[in-house]
């Protein structure tokens, strides 16, 4: 598991954090090489070695992540992962893919999926407002020649000052904990929107 865990630690981009990882148990792995598994701070990452050596990867972006769930049984674990073929638009249909990992360690398994878990979470609220936006962005109109304090500049108006300046702003608060990914996302597009 050691060379797994190194090859999957040399997938891993400048910055990237390995925050869990579960391996395939033997029992299940009598006709391959064990697969392994890892949460990092940016994606799921897992990683199929050949029989003759190296190695396919898979992984998701925690944004395109849509469902994580596990089955626990007497032998190992199960984790499912299903993910958007996500074109980057907020608002749109997309198709999924659905990978199962069979017979992973129970206690590793269920530490991937507590991050997965939590990902899914604050990345489906960050669409859901995302959606909103562009659903709002959708049902208004273009306003040609607003003046600040006409509609449409009251927002960066009130809030007071240069967008750059709020978004820098922001970004701070959000770096120095004070408030979270999703009200940071908000600031964000309305800031955006009052442009």
């Amino acid at each position: 598991m050691g060379s797994g865990l190194a090859e999957l630690r040399a997938l891993m981009v400048p910055g990237e954090k390995l925050l869990a990882f579960a391996s395939q148990r033997r029992l299940f792995a009598l006709a391959h090489r064990r697969a392994i598994i890892g949460a990092t701070s940016g994606r799921f990452i897992a990683l199929y070695r050949g029989l003759l050596g190296g190695y396919t990867p898979f992984d998701v972006r925690w944004q395109d992540l849509n469902d994580v769930s596990i089955r626990a049984g007497t032998f190992g674990a199960d984790l499912t992962i299903v993910s958007m073929a996500n074109d980057d638009l907020g608002s749109q249909e997309h198709p999924s893919s659905r990978m199962t990992f069979h017979g992973l360690g129970k206690r590793e398994a269920q530490q991937v999926y507590t991050i997965c878990q939590a990902q899914e979470q604050s990345w489906r609220e960050k669409r859901r407002i995302r959606d909103l936006d562009e659903l709002r962005a959708q049902s208004g109109g273009v306003q040609i020649g607003a003046q600040p304090g006409a509609a449409g500049f009251s927002a960066a108006a009130s809030a007071g000052g240069d967008p750059t300046e709020r978004l820098r702003r922001a970004k701070e608060m959000l770096d120095a904990g004070l408030i979270t990914d999703t009200e940071y996302e908000s600031i964000k597009a309305r800031v955006v929107d009052a442009l």
